[in-house]
């Protein structure tokens, strides 16, 4: 009798108890348990990213961790190894959903400005009248001191230069903020309320005067107040657009 007709039973009986003791508990164990990976968090109470979410949901996690590193760290100094720490997972993860960094970067700072335009967007469409609307606006626009929306503005901007994502998003999202002041101004000329021979060119320099007087306000904290920059654009919205004796 040969080798293998002298163990062949042997080796069937292995295998059943294999299946018998090692594969069905583990296969129950984890019908049972399978719910809650999703939930389990590490030693450090971040939570851990699962196997059961789509691609898009995998990118957003994604974002979101960005995002949160971001706030503490600023958008220059966030790092793969960062948001994949934030995660609880590998760097590889982050390169599998997005093509670099800078792909991470312009995506969470797309996220945080768009939330602010539609707040913005919000403030305005609550109003009928266009100098209530531009108020509105400015009221919106201008951060407190601890801003961190506005901080990630400025970060975007520094880094602008050195990252084409970041500047090509950057460049969007200011367009979207000038196109918000410009139709305020075309409709205050349409009603007779503003006077402005070029809207266009209007908006660009309002816009101007909140980012340049908004950076006093995020970085430099106590050389000027929130409302100074308020009332300040307002004044310059008013010598604008013809609006009152402040001509």
């Amino acid at each position: 009798m040969c080798r293998q007709q002298i163990f062949a039973p042997a080796i069937r009986s292995a295998g059943v108890w294999w299946r018998d003791h090692v594969l069905a508990p583990r296969d129950r164990a984890s019908k049972t348990h399978g719910s809650s990976i999703g939930q389990a968090r590490n030693s450090v109470g971040r939570v851990r990213v699962v196997a059961r979410m789509t691609p898009d949901e995998r990118r957003q996690a994604i974002v979101d961790a960005a995002l949160a590193v971001a706030r503490t760290k600023g958008l220059g100094g966030t790092t793969v190894r960062d948001v994949a720490a934030a995660m609880g997972t590998s760097s590889g993860l982050i390169h599998h959903y997005f093509g670099s960094m800078d792909d991470v970067l312009a995506a969470a700072f797309e996220q945080a400005a768009e939330g602010d335009l539609g707040r913005a967007r919000a403030a305005i469409t609550a109003e009928s009248d266009p100098a209530t609307q531009l108020d509105a606006f400015i009221q919106s626009y201008v951060p407190a001191q601890s801003d961190w929306t506005m901080q990630l503005w400025l970060d975007a901007w520094a880094e602008a230069a050195r990252r084409p994502t970041l500047q090509q998003v950057s460049r969007k999202l200011n367009r979207e903020w000038h196109a918000i002041i410009r139709g305020i101004i075309d409709h205050g000329v349409a009603t007779g309320a503003f006077v402005s021979e070029d809207s266009d060119a209007a908006a660009w320099r309002l816009l101007s005067v909140l980012d340049g007087l908004a950076l006093q306000v995020v970085a430099h904290d106590a050389l000027i107040t929130r409302d100074d920059v308020v009332a300040w654009t307002q004044h310059a919205a008013a010598r604008e657009l013809t609006i009152g004796p402040a001509r």
